[in-house]
């Protein structure tokens, strides 16, 4: 037959010893002296997107009801004009709740979001005009989300 040896750390009832720890338990402990934790990090610039892009999201919405002091009005410009405006009405509110949710879905939305913006002024500047400025703004913005997102992915190893 197999020899049988008792497991370390259990008492003769075969209950464990109170000195050992459950690994599983020793792992789950916050480590407050590690430093910068990615997972927050990301936490913060995703909310701080969704704050930036509500307030963008709302600017677009405000061209539509006319609040803005833009001339012509919404609705005496190109019908390609009207269309991209209100897609990004649309889509920037929607990808701003995702990404303070935090969740998946959000950032993916808000990378779509961003690189339609950019693909729209490359290939339309007529419709969507964007600055060198705010293109590389938009441009570092994605880079940063998503080094953020890696260094976060590889802080469960």
């Amino acid at each position: 037959m197999w020899p049988f040896r008792r497991r370390a750390g259990a008492s003769e009832e075969g209950r464990p010893e109170p000195s050992s720890v459950d690994a599983a338990l020793k792992l789950s402990e916050p480590a407050s002296g590690r430093g910068l934790r990615w997972d927050r990090t990301l936490t913060w610039f995703m909310r701080l997107m969704a704050l930036l892009w509500i307030a963008k999201g709302l600017s677009f919405w405000a061209v539509i009801v006319g609040a803005s002091a833009m001339v012509p009005p919404f609705e005496d410009r190109t019908l390609g004009f009207q269309a991209a405006i209100v897609y990004f009405a649309v889509i920037d509110p929607i990808a701003a709740v995702g990404l303070w949710l935090t969740a998946t879905w959000g950032g993916v939305l808000w990378l779509l979001a961003v690189m339609s913006h950019l693909i729209l002024a490359v290939f339309f500047p007529g419709v969507v005009p964007v600055s060198l400025t705010l293109a590389t703004a938009y441009c570092g913005l994605m880079v940063t989300y998503l080094l953020i997102s890696f260094l976060a992915s590889g802080e469960d190893e």
